[in-house]
């Protein structure tokens, strides 16, 4: 019998434990970010650089730029 109230003590102890670092992290600012730079990942719109600004013609045949991508 003294066994359940020592898990019961525990238990109440770990719990007491994660509700503190919740409230830690939410006054803290951890949640405050409503569209994260993951989801942002799947609805870029802007269109990926390719290619170096010197404007050489690509000299790699695998290439798939019309301008090189090395200098």
């Amino acid at each position: 019998m003294s066994v359940i109230i020592i898990l019961l003590g525990a238990s109440l102890l770990v719990a007491i434990f994660f509700l503190a670092a919740f409230i830690w992290s939410v006054r803290n600012g951890q949640f405050e970010d409503d569209f994260s730079p993951a989801h942002r990942v799947l609805f870029d719109t802007k269109p990926a650089e390719s290619g170096c600004k010197s404007g050489n013609a690509c000299s790699n045949k695998d290439c798939k730029s019309r301008i090189c991508n090395h200098n």
